[in-house]
């Protein structure tokens, strides 16, 4: 029998599974973020030792626990100079005394961004393409034949279109353009105001600016939009219409690059958008099969540490 970690590491948390032949968690562990570009190299070797120890220390397995593959899926990770940094990671994990007893060869060891690992836990295998909208956005995919294909990623400044952060900007900036009388009228406004127990929408400049917030805490006010669109406002649908579009824009991109129009394939959708009230999940899917018949838009069937741990399972059996 052999037994795979997958890990899934974040800038809020990261996730470890023990995994065996037969696709079976056998134990799941948490420990905090593991974005070593954000936090360090230490900090995140510290939280991947945890979350290994957590998920060992629940498994029930009464002989000595032999490790003969990893997979870490770290977000940030893409460049060859990041890949050769975790490489060293896990030299040092292999050094530490945790309650396992390490088997790994070059081969057995897969180190990849945390798209990858969403896109396979999300369908199950590692052919299709992931679309994930929350904090921020991306679109990732992968074929049959191992070719990939990135769209989006580039941040809150540059792209996140689709994103939570981004809808909720276009929220506020129909607010107030219509609090001035440039646009028309929304229940934005008075959304907004309420959600943040504001006397005026003017009192937005003290919120955003003076207490200095950041992608998280703007993204948040998504659901103010959501909210908005799904009660009928037609500003607010506009707005989820076009983070829809640009998702779609995305996806297709993805399609085109490394798919045939005719591909039969799954696309999972992840991330805190898509379980928003206003149907944004089916206005995509809507959208998305009406260009391509063969596509199937799905939910998430595992979590993405499960696909880190069925992407090392792979190096087990070629």
């Amino acid at each position: 029998m052999n037994y795979v970690l997958g890990i899934d590491g974040g800038g809020s948390k990261t996730i470890c599974v023990l995994m065996n032949d037969l696709r079976q968690v056998l134990g799941r562990g948490e420990a905090g973020p593991s974005n070593y570009q954000s936090i360090g190299i230490e900090a995140t070797l510290q939280s991947i030792q945890i979350a290994i120890h957590n998920a060992v220390e629940t498994a029930i397995i009464t002989n000595t626990l032999k490790i003969d593959a990893i997979c870490l899926g770290l977000a940030g990770v893409g460049r060859a100079a990041d890949i050769e940094i975790v490489k060293g990671l896990v030299k040092e994990l292999q050094n530490n005394k945790l309650p396992i007893t390490w088997a790994l060869q070059p081969a057995n060891i897969v180190i990849c961004n945390d798209a990858l690992i969403a896109l396979v836990g999300g369908i199950g295998q590692p052919v299709g393409i992931v679309v994930a909208a929350g904090t921020g956005s991306i679109v990732f995919g992968r074929n049959n034949e191992g070719y990939t294909k990135r769209v989006g990623g580039w941040g809150y400044i540059l792209g996140d279109e689709g994103s939570a952060y981004k809808i909720a900007i276009a929220g506020m900036n129909a607010a107030l353009k219509s609090y001035d009388g440039r646009e028309i009228s929304t229940s934005l406004l008075e959304g907004f105001k309420q959600h943040l127990d504001l006397e005026s929408i003017e009192d937005l400049i003290e919120v955003v600016y003076r207490r200095e917030w950041g992608v998280k805490q703007i993204a948040a006010l998504a659901p103010v939009v959501d909210f908005a669109a799904a009660s009928g406002d037609i500003v607010a649908n506009l707005i989820i219409d076009d983070a829809v579009k640009e998702l779609v824009k995305a996806t297709s991109t993805v399609i085109d690059a490394i798919f045939t129009t005719d591909s039969v394939l799954e696309v999972v959708t992840t991330g805190s958008v898509w379980r928003g009230r206003c149907k944004i999940h089916e206005r995509f899917a809507a959208s998305l099969v009406n260009n391509f018949p063969n596509v199937k838009v799905i939910f998430p069937r595992y979590e993405p540490a499960y696909g880190a741990g069925l992407l090392a399972l792979q190096t087990t059996q070629n």
